[in-house]
C-alpha cells in the first residue's frame, strides 16, 4: 500500500499540489477572519459568553463546510471543462488532423524553433502521443491529471477549522480582562502561520506573505468590532 501511495504522490503535477496548497490558504484565512469577525461583532454588542462562543462555533462549522463545498464545486466545473476540451480533442484528430499539426507547428515556432524543424517535431510527436500532444500544448492540460475537487474540498475543510479554531479558544478560554488581547494575538499569530506556510510550500516571500496577512487580520478586527459596537 505504502508503495502505491508513494507512485500516486509522485505522478501529481504542480498544478494539482498547488490547487490543493490555494484551497488550504483560502481556507484558513477564511476560517480566520469570519469567525474572528463574528466573534467580534458579537462580544462587541453582549458579554455573554455562551452566547459569543454558540455565535463563533457555528459560523466555524458553517465557514468550514461552505468553503469545502465552494471548492468541490470550483474545481469540479474545472475539471469537467478539462474533460471537455480532451474529448473535443479527440474528436479534432479525427476529423481535422491537419489543423491539429499546424496548431503544434505554431506552438513550436512561436518558440523560436524555424517551422521546418517545428513541423518535424510536430510530425513526431503526433505520430507517438497525438491527445497527449495537442492537450498540453493547446490548453496546457497534463493528460489523465485533472485537478481532484476532493483534494481541494478536503483541504479547505480542515485549514477553515484550524484557521477559525485559534480565535474561537481566544475569546472562549481566556480570562475576561485578557479576552480582546487573547483574540488580537490569536488573529495575529495564525495569520502569520498561515502567511508563512503558504509562502514557504509557494517559493514566495515570507515577509510581505506574513505582514500582509496579520494586516488583513487586524482590519478585520477593527472593522467588526465597530459594526459590533454600532449595535
Amino acid at each position: 500500500m505504502q508503495m502505491v501511495s508513494t507512485k500516486k504522490h509522485e505522478k501529481q503535477t504542480m498544478e494539482e499540489k498547488l490547487n490543493t496548497l490555494r484551497a488550504g490558504v483560502l481556507g484558513s484565512n477564511d476560517g480566520i477572519l469570519t469567525v474572528v469577525g463574528v466573534l467580534v461583532s458579537v462580544a462587541a454588542a453582549t458579554s455573554n459568553s455562551f452566547t459569543i462562543f454558540i455565535a463563533g462555533l457555528s459560523d466555524l462549522l458553517a465557514c468550514a463546510f461552505s468553503m469545502a463545498s465552494g471548492e468541490y464545486a470550483s474545481v469540479s466545473t474545472q475539471k469537467d471543462t478539462e474533460k471537455s476540451a480532451v474529448e473535443h480533442e479527440k474528436e479534432l484528430l479525427k476529423t481535422d488532423f491537419e489543423g491539429e499539426l499546424n496548431a503544434v507547428r505554431d506552438y513550436y515556432v512561436a518558440k523560436g524553433v524555424t517551422p521546418e524543424t517545428s513541423m518535424e517535431i510536430a510530425k513526431d510527436l503526433l505520430n507517438k502521443k497525438p491527445l497527449e500532444t495537442v492537450v498540453r500544448v493547446k490548453y496546457d492540460i497534463e493528460l489523465g491529471h485533472y485537478l481532484n475537487p476532493w483534494d481541494a474540498a478536503i483541504s479547505s475543510l480542515f485549514s477553515a477549522s484550524a484557521g477559525g479554531i485559534f480565535p474561537l479558544f481566544a475569546m472562549t478560554f481566556a480570562p475576561a480582562s485578557m479576552k480582546w488581547y487573547a483574540v488580537i494575538l490569536a488573529v495575529i499569530l495564525s495569520s502569520a502561520l498561515t502567511g508563512y506556510i503558504s509562502s514557504k510550500l509557494g517559493d514566495g516571500l515570507v515577509k510581505i506573505a506574513v505582514i500582509r496577512n496579520i494586516i488583513i487580520g487586524l482590519i478585520t478586527i477593527t472593522i467588526h468590532y465597530g459594526v459590533g459596537k454600532l449595535f
